[in-house]
């Protein structure tokens, strides 16, 4: 099947399941295995944590930095070669992680790594099957999501199990081997054919459709406000989730088991969305998802130290999450512009990437000895409230 023809008529399942399939690899090879890491690191290098945590800040900021070329790059039909190239930097830049011997190769391997992500992970994928299967892209992204959603499950004790039997170095090599044999040519093979730009340059400077003039409209200025918002909430709470949890008085087992069962109700919310998909408005179910997550944190907000309040911010918090990934990956095609929106979405990264770094650490510093993380998390619920509101208002203009 082309890609013009499953433009018309769905989407190729092969193509995105074997992009889900790298999605998957790179999310847990590097994303997830980087906490597992740390000690072992920390070690032989003799790093403090705040050390050891500053090369993933360094990570997330390089992937947000390099986004917005990125996404050009895409929107110019070079979505094989970026993506491929990803890959092929990622294996590079573990296969250098294997011969580091201070920190300061620790930092300059993981800033690789992050400019590799900006190539390899959901923004530039979403921007893939949204040029390609532009009758049908909200369901492939719905796709791809599934075996995202598992890379915790699948990495975690797969890396854990590599470093406890091959040491870091070797646990690394070997995931550099994966992405060099697996995600590099699944890549090259699979993204053959990109569709040609359906605008050329001289068009959009005629009418005004260039990617900076969407850069001021006010749709896409409101999604800004809804993405970093939302971003930067939902990196927020994983950090302290168990702390915010002991000090609610909630007993050891809830403590845990809550955080744990998050991920497991993301999935859960993916599943429905996939199969409830053309049921309901989509336009609708974008205005509906995202109040999921305020609300999630105002029973946690009233109701924390019971374990029924507990269930619902799990239920609610964990639904929202799981589908607000689709909702974001999907709204700068729906209501600003699909010709660019990998360059758009490619805009957001930085101002994204600062937000999911800084959120983490306000909320700890609105921790008080006294009222522990109720203003954080009243904090965190109004600004739920603002980047939902914004999102509204952004489809409001987009529609009417």
């Amino acid at each position: 099947m082309t890609a013009s023809t499953a433009a018309g008529g769905g989407y190729d399942r092969r193509l995105v399941g074997w992009l889900s399939l790298a999605q998957l690899i790179t999310w847990g090879s590097v994303f997830y295995t980087f906490a597992l890491l740390l000690e072992p690191l920390e070690r032989e290098l003799g790093m403090t944590r705040a050390q050891s945590a500053l090369a993933f800040s360094l990570a997330l900021f390089a992937e947000g930095v390099f986004a917005y070329p990125v996404g050009r790059w895409i929107d110019r039909g070079h979505e094989r070669a970026v993506m491929a190239g990803g890959s092929l930097l990622i294996a590079a830049a573990f296969a250098a992680h294997t011969l580091v011997s201070g920190v300061a190769g620790f930092y300059a391997v993981w800033i690789l790594l992050g400019a590799a992500l900006s190539a390899t992970l959901y923004q530039p994928v979403f921007a893939v099957v949204t040029r390609r299967y532009p009758g049908d892209f909200r369901r492939a992204i719905i796709t791809i999501t599934f075996l995202g959603g598992l890379a915790s499950t699948v990495f975690i004790p797969l890396s854990a199990w590599l470093i406890a039997a091959l040491g870091w170095r070797g646990a690394l090599g070997v995931h550099a081997a994966i992405h060099l044999l697996v995600c590099v040519p699944l890549h090259w093979h699979w993204l053959r054919n990109a569709p040609a730009r359906a605008v050329v340059h001289a068009t959009e400077a005629a009418t005004g459709t260039t990617p900076a003039s969407f850069l001021r409209s006010p749709a896409f200025l409101l999604i800004g406000v809804f993405a970093v918002g939302m971003m930067g909430l939902t990196a927020a709470l994983p950090p302290h989730m168990v702390s915010l949890l002991r000090e609610a008085g909630l007993g050891e087992a809830w403590a845990i088991a809550i955080p744990a069962s998050i991920g497991l109700v993301q999935v859960l919310g993916r599943v429905l969305m996939f199969f409830f998909e053309h049921r309901f408005d989509v336009h609708l179910a974008n205005r509906v998802i995202p109040v999921l997550i305020p609300l999630g944190l105002f029973a946690l907000l009233v109701g924390a130290s019971h374990p029924a309040a507990a269930i619902v911010f799990v239920l609610l918090y964990g639904l929202g999450n799981g589908m607000l990934t689709i909702v974001k990956g999907t709204a700068i095609a729906q209501y600003v512009s699909r010709e660019h929106v990998a360059s758009l979405n490619g805009a957001l990264g930085l101002p994204i990437a600062i937000a999911r770094g800084i959120a983490p650490l306000l909320l700890g510093l609105l921790w008080t000895r006294d009222a522990g993380y109720r203003w954080g998390v009243a904090v965190l619920f109004v600004a739920g409230i603002v980047a939902t509101v914004a999102l509204w208002q952004a489809q409001r203009k987009a529609l009417t």
